[in-house]
C-alpha cells in the first residue's frame, strides 16, 4: 500500500504526466456526459423493457456502458470502429501490399488508420439501419416519417465518429490507448447502475449468495490476470560472430521468445459474440414475418440460441476456442518468426533452423493455445451460470467486460510505471 501511495506521489510530481492525466480525466467526462444525450423520437421507457427482457440485448447495452438502454447519440459506440480495425488487421494477413504498407513505419501506419476510419462509415451505417429496424418493428420508434428515421441513422453514425475522435485524441494526448480506455469508461460507468439495481432487489438475496458471487468475482479476476501475464519463453541463441581485421569476436547471445498463453486478447468473445446472437435476432425477425414457410427455421433459431438454454452456451463456447486458433493462427506465422530467426543467425537450442524450428513453434503455440481457448471460453460463459447459482443478475457485466477492464488496468499500470522509471533515468543522467 505504501508503495501504491509513493508511485501515486510520484506521478504527480511529474508535469508531463499530471497533463496527461487531467487531459485524460476532461476526455472520459466529455464522453460519459454525451452517452447520456438521448436521440430524439425515442420512447425510453419501452426501449429499457425490451432490453431488460432480452439477455442478448442486455449484453450489448453493457458492453456500451448502458447507451444502448437510452439510446443516446453514442448508442453503436466503438463497434464499428472496432469491427473495422479487426477486419482491416484480417485483410492485412490476406493481401501482401497491405501487409507491406503495414511495415512502412509510422506512414504505413497512419494509411492503415486512414482506411480503418473510411471503413467505419459503412459498417456504422449498416449497423445503424439495422437498429432503427429492429426497434422500429418494436414500435418503440414513433415517426414514420423517412427524413426523421435519415436523421436518427445520420446522428448514431455521426456519434460513433466523434467518439472515435476522442479515442484518437486520448491516445495521442493521454494515458494509454485511447480505445481501450473509453471502452474501459464504457462498461465502469454501467457499474453504479448496476450497484443500485441489486440494492433495490436486496430482500430477495442472501448472504450466502452474495459471498460467493464476491468470491467468483476475485477467482475470476485473479485468473485472467494469470493467464493474461502468463507465456512460455523459449530460448533463442544466436552463434558467436568473428569480426575482420583483427577486431575481437563477438560471443553467443541468448535471448527468449514469448509465446502467449492469451495470444489472442479478447478478439475471440467479440467475434463469438457478434455470431451467437445474429441467429437469436434473426429468428425473433423472422417470426413477426408470419411466413409458414419460415415459422420451422424461426423457431429452431429462437429455441437453439435462447441465452436461458444450454444449447446456446454450448455453442459460444465452441465458437470462443475456434476464433481463438484462427485468430492466433492469423496474428502468429511460426513459419515467418522461423525464418526471422534464421535469418539473424539464430537456432532454439536442439532444434536446426528453418523447419523444424516452425514445427517445434506450431507445436507449443497450439498446446498453449488450447489452455488460452478453454480460459476464454470458460469466461465467456461463467457470467451466466454465476447468474443462475446465485441469483444476482444485476451486477455480471460480461466475460468480455471482465476482460477488457482487467487488461486495460494491467496496461495503464505498466504504462505509468515505465514512463515513471524512464524519467527517474533521463533524471539520474
Amino acid at each position: 500500500m505504501i508503495k501504491v501511495l509513493e508511485t501515486i506521489t510520484n506521478f504527480w510530481k511529474v508535469k508531463d504526466l499530471r497533463r496527461k492525466f487531467l487531459i485524460t480525466l476532461g476526455i472520459l467526462t466529455i464522453f460519459r456526459l454525451l452517452a447520456v444525450i438521448p436521440v430524439p423520437g425515442i420512447d425510453r421507457e419501452a426501449l429499457r423493457q425490451l432490453f431488460s427482457g432480452n439477455q442478448v440485448l442486455g449484453l450489448l447495452d453493457i458492453f456500451s456502458g448502458g447507451t444502448l438502454a437510452n439510446f443516446s447519440i453514442m448508442a453503436l459506440g466503438l463497434g464499428p470502429y472496432i469491427n473495422a480495425s479487426i477486419v482491416l488487421q484480417l485483410l492485412t494477413m490476406i493481401f501482401p501490399k497491405l501487409e507491406a504498407l503495414s511495415k512502412e513505419g509510422e506512414f504505413g501506419r497512419e494509411k492503415i488508420n486512414q482506411y480503418t476510419r473510411l471503413l467505419t462509415v459503412p459498417l456504422a451505417s449498416v449497423q445503424a439501419v439495422g437498429m432503427v429496424a429492429l426497434l422500429k418493428n418494436q414500435n418503440i420508434i414513433s415517426f414514420a416519417d423517412p427524413l426523421a428515421v435519415v436523421n436518427v441513422v445520420v446522428t448514431m453514425i455521426a456519434g460513433t465518429m466523434l467518439l472515435m475522435w476522442l479515442g484518437e485524441l486520448l491516445t495521442e494526448s493521454g494515458l494509454g490507448n485511447g480505445i481501450s480506455l473509453l471502452i474501459f469508461a464504457g462498461i465502469v460507468g454501467r457499474l453504479p447502475v448496476a450497484l443500485l439495481q441489486t440494492g433495490a432487489i436486496r430482500q430477495t438475496l442472501t448472504l450466502f449468495n452474495l459471498i460467493i458471487f464476491i468470491a467468483l468475482a476475485l477467482a475470476v479476476i485473479a485468473g485472467i490476470v494469470f493467464v493474461n501475464e502468463g507465456a512460455r519463453q523459449i530460448t533463442v541463441s544466436y552463434a558467436r560472430r568473428i569480426h575482420s581485421g583483427g577486431l575481437p569476436a563477438q560471443a553467443g547471445q541468448s535471448t527468449h521468445l514469448p509465446l502467449r498463453v492469451n495470444q489472442a486478447g479478447v478478439i475471440p468473445i467479440i467475434f463469438a459474440v457478434s455470431l451467437v446472437i445474429m441467429p437469436s435476432i434473426a429468428g425473433k425477425y423472422l417470426l413477426q414475418l408470419n411466413l409458414p414457410q419460415l415459422t420451422g427455421l424461426a423457431a429452431f433459431l429462437s429455441t437453439t440460441f435462447d441465452p436461458n438454454r444450454w444449447s446456446y452456451h454450448a455453442i459460444y463456447f465452441l465458437l470462443v476456442m475456434g476464433f481463438t486458433y484462427f485468430y492466433t493462427a492469423v496474428t502468429f506465422n511460426p513459419d515467418k518468426i522461423a525464418d526471422e530467426i534464421k535469418k539473424y543467425g539464430g537456432f532454439i537450442p536442439g532444434l536446426r533452423p528453418g523447419r523444424q524450428t516452425a514445427d517445434y513453434l506450431s507445436y507449443v503455440l497450439n498446446r498453449i493455445t488450447l489452455a488460452g481457448g478453454l480460459f476464454l471460453g470458460v469466461v465467456a460463459v461463467l457470467p451466466s451460470l454465476v447468474q443462475g447459482a446465485t441469483g444476482i443478475s444485476t451486477l455480471s457485466i460480461g466475460g468480455t467486460g471482465i476482460l477488457i477492464v482487467v487488461s486495460v488496468v494491467l496496461e495503464l499500470s505498466k504504462s505509468l510505471e515505465s514512463q515513471l522509471v524512464m524519467r527517474n533515468y533521463d533524471s539520474f543522467l
